[in-house]
This record gives structure tokens, sequence and C-alpha cells, in this order.
């Protein structure tokens, strides 16, 4: 008796199904139909942050990606997780377009790139500026349907850039579009102990007060007032840059895994 032989495909379904599996092999993220989380993390990169500072926030979010509970929250969700990076300063720039990370392999380019960042220059915080640009540029691009989308957002000062109506304004736009953003503000003693009242002037502003607070507050306050909004949205305190990558590694883990309070 002769072996029977596997039933045929139809031509033409059979030929949409070998394109469909060698696009499907050729481009991770394609493969996949969606993703639990889409992680943009958004870096100050303004005057206050020199060559040295730079390079620690670059290592430390390199070095967090490398970390095996990070990696393991990363890869443990459905469909990896996505990861992008900004750098802003005067303005925004995708440093670091869309990237799953599915793997611990994945986990290891993502990081590489992120060590080989060219730095950008800028002189002014302007997180609203930031705000204006995660929504026109990143967000859209997104390759695949996220759950969630968290916008990781870190540095040392409060905007100097915007009216306090307009980062308002573009603090809303950006929770609209359903995204979680979650605070890592950087305390530096005798820099940024005190933000407000003054502190900082807004350019264009010449010799009015600064239309920013005009209370005496502390960054961390700042970031939960401004920044921080969306639901499950927290912040987390760096102790200096030294302390970034600890601070960063704890962030990411709670922020993949949905472990995020209120606040």
């Amino acid at each position: 008796m002769r072996p029977s032989r596997p039933a045929r495909l139809p031509r033409g379904l059979a030929q949409v199904t070998i394109a469909l599996l060698a696009f499907g092999a050729g481009n991770g993220v394609a493969a996949e139909r969606s993703a639990a989380v889409a992680l943009v993390v958004s870096v100050d990169v303004s005057q206050s942050v020199d060559d040295a500072r730079f390079n620690l926030q670059m290592e430390g979010i390199a070095e967090a990606l490398e970390d095996p509970g990070v990696v393991a929250a990363m890869t443990g969700n459905p469909g990896g997780t996505l990861f992008a990076m900004v750098t802003w300063a005067d303005r925004a720039g995708l440093a670091l377009a869309w990237r799953r990370i599915a793997t611990r392999a994945d986990a290891r380019a993502v990081a590489a790139e992120v060590r080989a960042t060219p730095r950008q220059s800028g002189e002014f915080t302007c997180v609203g500026q930031m705000f204006r640009t995660v929504v026109a540029s990143v967000i859209p691009t997104l390759p695949m349907p996220a759950d969630r989308i968290v916008v990781d957002v870190s540095g040392d000062g409060i905007d100097n850039c915007t009216d306090a109506d307009s980062l308002a304004s573009d603090r809303a736009a950006l929770l609209a579009t359903g995204a979680t953003i979650n605070g890592l503000p950087i305390l530096v003693p005798g820099e940024n102990d005190v933000v407000g009242a003054g502190a900082y002037r807004a350019p264009g502003y010449g010799l009015q007060a600064t239309p920013l607070p005009q209370e005496r507050i502390d960054l961390v306050q700042w970031y939960r007032a401004n920044v921080v909004g969306g639901p499950g949205a927290f912040s987390l305190t760096a102790a200096g840059y030294a302390d970034f990558s600890m601070a960063l590694k704890r962030k990411f883990i709670m922020e993949v895994s949905d472990m995020g309070c209120r606040r």
C-alpha cells in the first residue's frame, strides 16, 4: 500500500501562507500581533547634563536593559516589550526608534545601541516640547498595538521653556492618547534642591518672573504636579546621577510588570 500524500493547499492560499511565513521570519515585530507594553524612555540632555552625566544616563539605561530581572519582565510579556528612547533639551528627538525586546539577545542588542547614542546638544529643559514630540512622532509610529503605553521621563530640572497653561495642555494631550507618564527626577544637592519661586527663568520672558510655579517646591513635587499622570502612574527618585542606573532598574520592572501605584 502506497503511503498517502499530505493534502495540498490551493495554489493561491499556499503562496499567501509562504509569503506570510517568510515575512514573519524576517521581521520579529511583524510576526507578533500585539505587545503588552510599549515603553518610551525620555531622557533630559539639557545644559545641566554634561558629558559625564549623559554617559551615566546612557550606561544606566543599558545596564538596566541587561539586568536579569528587567530582561525577565520585558521578555515575559506576550509579544515582548516595545522600547523607544527620546532625548530632549530645547528640542526633542527620537534617539532610538521602536525595538521589540522578546529575548535576552534583543535586550543586549538594544543596550548596545543605547551605549552608542551620540549626545544631543541643547541648553533649556523643554518638557512640554518633549510631550508634543512623543504625541506627534513617537506613539504614531508604534509597529503594533500595545495594551499599555508608558512614557518614562527622567531629568534634573523643571520646564523653563513653556508657560504653565501650555505645559498642562501638552501633558493633557499626551495623557489623552491613553499613555501613562512616570517620573524619575534626579536630585543633585546644591543644584536643584528648590525649584520655582524665580529659581529659573523661561527663555523669551526676559526679566519677567517665570510663569512656572511661584511657590518654593522641590523637584519631586514639581514632577508629581506637572509630569506624572495616567493609569497607575508613579514617580521614583534617583539620588544623584550615580544612583540613576539602580533607580531605573526598579522602575523598568515596575513599569513593564504594571506594578505602578497612583503617585
